[in-house]
């Protein structure tokens, strides 16, 4: 635990509703700065009577900042004002995956959108 609050440089929280968004700025080893985005979401184990948090996280890395900003931004402006994003405006054409090209095995109606 110790070794884990020498690298920790900063901390932000933002709750939202039922869950909590930590943004963790860390060092590494090698005195490099990244980001950590966690969800934390508070749920009920009803066989246990007990509550736990169900975790998910993002780690960030400096060198994939602006291309993860860029293609946040394009979402976000998708659904604040309807406008598509140019997939060349925000991705090198080697690193852009297209929706097209990935098969999750799962569709939207897996996903637990309720907040």
């Amino acid at each position: 635990m110790e070794n884990q609050d020498k690298n920790e440089v900063l901390s932000r929280a933002v709750k939202a509703g039922k869950r909590t968004y930590f943004f963790d700025v860390k060092r590494s080893r090698n005195e490099e700065m990244y980001l950590t985005i966690t969800e934390s979401k508070r749920k009920f184990n009803e066989d246990s009577g007990n509550f736990f948090y169900e975790k998910h996280k993002i780690f960030l890395y400096k060198e994939d900042f602006e291309k993860f900003k860029n293609a946040l931004t394009g979402v976000i402006d998708f659904i604040e004002n309807g406008t598509v994003p140019a997939e060349d405006d925000f991705f090198e054409n080697d690193n852009f995956v297209k929706n097209d090209d990935m098969d999750l095995g799962i569709t939207f109606d897996d996903i637990d959108l309720s907040l």
